[in-house]
């Protein structure tokens, strides 16, 4: 897999099945950091016309109220709207407040053309969302 994008909040790769991979660091981050590894998502997804996204969340920090807000109410629309992101595939978080942050989250796609599916292994998840349409 080729690394796409790096930086303080995490990884992105681009898993030659077809999809983004994105892996969240279990290091403190800013909310510059975060904006920029989202930003980084949505632009690969629309370079490489692809709709699904593989997060793992396994080791991640919670997120903020300003993180969760930016991401539910900007970043999400945005992305479904212009990236043509249709699927999430998430390996969850062993901290129960990653979990809650991430609920907040995926709990605001209502409207939006969007799949969320919790996962607690990789391959899971991987399985998922290599059936769900291009």
């Amino acid at each position: 897999m080729r690394i796409y994008f790096e930086n303080a909040a995490g990884r992105l790769l681009e898993d030659p099945a077809g999809f983004l991979q994105a892996h969240w660091a279990p290091t403190p981050r800013t909310f510059t950091d975060l904006k920029a590894l989202f930003t980084h998502m949505a632009l690969c997804m629309q370079q490489r016309k692809w709709g699904r996204i593989l997060i793992n969340q396994r080791g991640m920090l919670p997120f903020s109220p300003e993180e969760q807000r930016w991401v539910a109410e900007q970043w999400l629309p945005e992305a479904v709207r212009t990236a043509g992101y249709r699927f999430g595939a998430v390996v969850v978080s062993e901290s129960v407040l990653a979990r809650l942050a991430t609920a907040y989250i995926t709990t605001h796609v209502q409207g939006l053309p969007l799949t969320y599916r919790s996962f607690e292994s990789e391959e899971e998840a991987k399985a998922w969302l290599i059936k769900q349409p291009v």
